[in-house]
């Protein structure tokens, strides 16, 4: 197998029976959502929590400024950022093979993912050829819903996938969320929403729904 992209785990006590790989927004790397585990009251279910490092890459908003990201963002393009998109989700496979590999069954595998990482957590889930126990696709939004409608596999329909947003999002617009959400319904997808009064953020709340996410699809 290629080598992993540079990456934090948490293992829970006693051997892992389930897996979660966690991307993280622009910018932000690994160790962001770290410290959600604990907030997350899952010592019940045996799960090891896996976070990547996003690659260094020049991002135009920021003039070409390097820093971690999944893809580069420009502004009002439905298209751009798509060979970075691609890439990504590849690297995102290999974590997945891994967990194969290590012995969890990929029905107990969640992809999540905040912003830029939600983009990838839905490109690659929903193109994955076997099944998943669901995703987590925090305040971002579908990217490409015309690929995603012909590359889209029958392993994971009608998957769950929990979708959350701020109402006051300045990045990703909730309507632009709102309208993924609608798309992945007329694909056949289970999808679960929540809005927040909050930006582009994660909020206690959310938290808790999140967690009793996890424990229904585990």
């Amino acid at each position: 197998m290629s080598e992993l992209l540079e990456h934090i785990e948490i293992e829970p006590d006693g051997g892992a029976t389930a897996s979660v790989i966690w991307l993280h927004g622009l910018g932000a790397d690994g160790h962001d959502f770290e410290p959600i585990v604990p907030e997350l009251d899952l010592e019940s279910l045996p799960v090891r929590f896996i976070f990547p490092h996003a690659p260094l890459r020049p991002i135009t908003i920021n003039d070409g400024e390097e820093m971690r990201a999944w893809y580069d963002f420009i502004p009002h393009s439905e298209t751009a950022g798509n060979e970075d998109i691609i890439q990504s989700a590849l690297e995102i496979r290999r974590f997945l093979s891994r967990e194969i590999e290590r012995g969890i069954d990929s029905s107990r595998i969640i992809l999540a993912g905040f912003s830029q990482g939600g983009v990838i957590a839905l490109h690659a889930g929903l193109r994955y050829e076997n099944r998943l126990a669901g995703i987590l696709a925090l305040s971002t939004y579908l990217h490409d819903f015309t690929g995603t409608e012909s590359e889209l596999t029958d392993a994971n329909l009608a998957i769950p996938v929990m979708m959350a947003h701020g109402t006051m999002d300045p990045m990703i617009p909730i309507m632009r969320a709102a309208t993924s959400r609608e798309n992945l319904i007329r694909l056949g997808y289970d999808v679960r929403w929540f809005d927040y009064p909050m930006g582009h953020q994660v909020c206690i709340e959310e938290i808790e729904e999140i967690s009793r996410f996890f424990q229904e699809i585990l």
